[in-house]
């Protein structure tokens, strides 16, 4: 051999190989090609806030940086940070948890597998609900775990009916996850649900990384209802921090030295400057964040009024995160298909919705995180291509 011979008796990792494509990525790179040909393409694909980051939290990351905050910090995240999240927690949903209780990561992503790798093992089950945001299934495959599925419909938000889950539960079950507000569907679990749930004698799970972005005021925390929950929270949406990359996950005590050890190893500790933008993210951007939510409810009230003059409201109004999931099943049942079609002819960029699961196949999940001119002449172009395939059943006059 002379070391030139390419390694293709080298397998590649099944469990690497199987990790199924996110499909919305996929979606946004054929865009990005069409507009370097030229195209003008409305982007309502991609679930990434428009604004900039607040400018309190950009001052704060250059100071950390001039002050020479740029070292290792301890490998649950910087004392500082952790008492601020406890603080936010007590201050908006009346829940006393300790510093110690936290661990901060470089975005919300490295916390499900801390979580999922602590929780599970080969073979045992974490229920979640179909549709269900794309990449957590991978999270419970790649700790050998397995995802149980449980249909929820639009009828209900996309959200757990309580009765259903308590009949997925059994001796494997490791963990219920939830998403409120969710993705795709932008709606908000009720709480008497997400108490149910609470009682089911299962570990929660619960992503909360939308909270902030529920228009209504109706999300709740897990941490509500009981003390075994693990939530899952962060920067990037409501806070326009998608780049940071800086999360967090809240634990009880029992299971935070494991998680802390995996975080050792595979992470060392989050970055050490943008821990301390997070800070003034949470203490000095209360106005910006109810500004940012102000026009994204704007939005969302423009998108939801287009969509039902073209007969296509969903049965349960999202008022949660900045999400729109719509049935086109009258359309066509290849929703992969269907969004690449819009995407060709209307120059719309959406999200196909067999991308979050088997359930969510023939809808279409739409993102309001653009401008209102955007939304409105993106509004206005999927009107015209429906109008064009003959599918504008049950459509109100302009």
């Amino acid at each position: 051999m002379t070391g030139k011979e390419p390694f293709d008796n080298f397998p590649i990792s099944s469990k690497a190989d199987a990790v199924k494509p996110f499909i919305v990525m996929d979606v946004m790179e054929q865009a990005q090609d069409m507009e370097r040909r030229g195209e003008h393409i409305i982007h309502l694909e991609v679930g990434e806030p428009d604004f900039d980051t607040p400018a309190p939290v950009v001052e704060a990351a250059i100071r950390a940086l001039r002050d020479g905050r740029t070292h290792y910090t301890h490998s649950m995240g910087l004392l500082e940070l952790r008492y601020a999240i406890a603080e936010h927690y007590l201050d908006k949903y009346g829940v006393d948890i300790s510093p110690d209780q936290i661990i901060i990561s470089n975005g919300t992503s490295p916390a499900l597998g801390m979580i999922f790798n602590t929780l599970v093992s080969p073979g045992d089950e974490v229920i979640m609900t179909d549709p269900h945001y794309a990449c957590y299934p991978n999270f419970v495959l790649f700790a050998d775990g397995v995802p149980r599925f449980v249909p929820v419909s639009e009828q209900l938000g996309f959200q757990y009916d309580a009765d259903a889950v308590a009949e997925a539960v059994n001796p494997r079950t490791r963990a219920i996850l939830c998403n409120s507000p969710s993705n795709p569907g932008g709606t908000v679990i009720p709480s008497p649900t997400l108490e149910k749930l609470a009682g089911l004698g299962v570990p929660l799970v619960s992503d909360e990384i939308y909270h902030g972005l529920d228009y209504n005021g109706n999300a709740h925390s897990a941490l509500e209802f009981t003390d075994n929950a693990f939530v899952i929270n962060g920067f990037s949406k409501l806070y326009a921090m998608t780049g940071w990359r800086v999360g967090y996950l809240i634990a009880p005590k029992r299971y935070i030295r494991t998680m802390q050890k995996l975080h050792q190893n595979f992470s060392i500790s989050a970055n050490a400057f943008v821990q301390w933008a997070a800070i003034s993210a949470l203490r000095e951007c209360a106005e910006h964040t109810a500004k940012m939510a102000s026009i994204y409810n704007e939005r969302r009230v423009a998108m939801l009024s287009a969509l039902d003059r073209m007969g296509l409201k969903p049965p349960v109004e999202p008022t949660g995160a900045f999400y729109v999931f719509v049935n086109f099943r009258h359309v066509d049942g290849d929703s992969l298909r269907l969004a690449l079609d819009i995407l060709e002819k209307a120059r719309v960029a959406c999200t196909p919705g067999i991308d979050f699961g088997a359930n969510g196949e023939g809808f279409i999940r739409f993102c309001y995180a653009n401008s209102l001119d955007n939304i409105e002449e993106g509004m206005r172009r999927l009107r015209a291509y429906l109008e064009q395939r003959g599918a504008l059943h049950g459509a109100r006059d302009l």
